[in-house]
């Protein structure tokens, strides 16, 4: 591949990813279908889920959206390479439909991504990869307390009364 090509495919893979995030903030699901490749996979790495095929990445989506109506996802960096392109992302949205088996709380949103892509053969998206901080997005919809805040202490004994009556028997410093 000449160096010419090279700098043409990485421009299209950023376009592709670019067009790709317009129509997610346009909620708009069958364009946001039409960027993955017959062979597409979404890897929502916190939770540990890997959609693989066209029917499980448009589940998710499904899902995402009906989660957050209003979600909306500002790109803050972009790195691409010959491997695929890497986003730095702010998402925000109101936790507005069900996720993950919770009722809406209508609580906002707002936490740090980063997104991986690849591509296949013929340029479309093979893969999207997320990471995020899981425990951000639990505490901002009211699921999670840092252990260190007096609610968090008393959650944490309510949650786990044999971890936490072991380790208070053990006492600082015993295994």
């Amino acid at each position: 591949m000449t160096q010419e090509l090279t700098t043409a495919a990485l421009d299209q893979r950023i376009k592709t990813v670019r067009d790709h995030i317009r129509l997610e903030n346009a909620h708009d699901l069958p364009a946001i279908m039409d960027t993955f490749g017959a062979a597409a996979r979404y890897d929502d790495e916190p939770w540990g889920e890997h959609h693989t095929g066209r029917e499980a990445v448009r589940s998710f989506y499904e899902q995402l959206l009906r989660a957050l109506p209003d979600l909306q996802i500002e790109v803050q960096q972009e790195h691409s390479s010959l491997a695929g392109v890497v986003l730095e992302c702010i998402i925000r949205g109101t936790h507005g439909g069900p996720w993950r088996g919770l009722p809406a709380t209508g609580r906002r949103l707002e936490f740090p991504l980063c997104g991986v892509y690849t591509f296949d053969p013929d340029g479309k998206l093979a893969g999207e990869k997320i990471y995020y901080d899981r425990a951000t997005v639990l505490a901002q919809i009211g699921l999670f307390r840092e252990p260190t805040s007096t609610a968090g202490r008393l959650l944490a004994l309510l949650n786990h009364p044999v971890t936490v009556v072991g380790a208070w028997l053990r006492g600082p410093g015993r295994a």
